[in-house]
């Protein structure tokens, strides 16, 4: 079995920060993220970077934290009750990105470690994470840009990694009470331990190179599209589904919130404009109605 090792976790994951940073400062030309570092009572800390009102990236925030504590919320509790009574450590990279530009979708990622230990017990230990993209005027060629990169860096992991970890994020990233799901999905895994330490940690390094092969290409394809006031009022309407999402579903802002994180870095991933219409329905034909065929799970590397 090999070795656990969270040292070389945390260097990886403070390094990714650094790499998805300066990827998305130079796709964007004049946007520098700020950084905010934090400590947490309970234990651990963390660096926050926030980038606001670039040329392309209206908000965007890539969040490294390293926690721990000695006793964990309801949430990790419930559904994993060996996990009680055990010192635990949470690490992982999350960022969440909101462009200016209705043409240029959302984007999420996360890449996660969590270890939990009790004296003359063995450590209950695994990785989770993915990527995940929502786009409100979605371009067939983008999302099967984005889904070729997620099956080219899980092939090398298995045949069948690329269909499992997609149909996970199709349904986990699904909104029940809309019946639609928040965007094209990506990939998405977590309680990931079964393959051993090395090659998880190995799976979540393609991951975590993946997000930026991924959503850097859309942005420089997108970011100079002409847009008006009806695809900006488009946009901040259905920025209110990704808020739904994260506040009535999302298991790391649940976790987040109830271990006593950080509420201005857990809440990071919210839009820094949104809003709600009633009843609202877009035109028959329209670029907005397009949308709806987009939110309903397929495989999208038919050739």
């Amino acid at each position: 079995m090999s070795q656990i090792n969270i040292e070389s976790v945390v260097a990886y994951l403070k390094e990714l920060q650094d790499n998805i940073c300066q990827a998305l400062e130079q796709a964007d030309g004049s946007g520098r993220f700020v950084e905010d570092n934090w400590q947490r009572a309970e234990g651990g800390g963390g660096r926050t970077r926030v980038l606001t009102n670039g040329d392309v990236i209206e908000q965007g925030g890539v969040n490294f934290s390293l926690v721990s504590g000695n006793k964990l919320p309801p949430s990790a509790t419930a559904h994993r009750p060996e996990l009680a009574g055990r010192t635990w450590q949470a690490c992982g990279v999350s960022l969440v990105i909101h462009p200016k530009n209705p043409y240029i979708p959302t984007s999420h990622a996360n890449v996660r470690f969590f270890i939990a230990e009790k004296e003359g017990e063995e450590p209950v230990w695994w990785f989770g994470g993915g990527f995940d993209l929502t786009p409100f005027y979605p371009f067939e060629e983008d999302v099967t840009h984005w889904h070729q990169t997620a099956k080219d860096l899980c092939d090398p992991f298995g045949e069948s990694i690329y269909d499992e970890h997609k149909k996970w994020c199709d349904e986990y990233f699904y909104l029940k009470h809309r019946n639609e799901t928040r965007g094209v999905g990506g990939l998405f895994f977590d309680d990931l331990n079964s393959w051993g330490f090395d090659k998880s940690f190995d799976y979540i390094k393609a991951v975590g190179q993946g997000f930026i092969d991924a959503y850097v290409p859309i942005i420089e394809r997108r970011k100079a599209t002409e847009f008006g006031e009806r695809q900006r009022q488009f946009q901040l309407y259905r920025r209110g589904r990704y808020v739904e999402f994260n506040l009535v579903f999302d298991r790391g802002t649940l976790f987040g919130l109830q271990s006593g994180g950080r509420t201005e870095s857990i809440l990071m991933s919210m839009p820094p404009l949104a809003r709600w219409e009633y009843n609202y329905q877009p035109l028959e034909g329209s670029e907005e109605a397009n949308l709806a065929d987009f939110l309903i799970p397929r495989n999208w590397l038919v050739e």
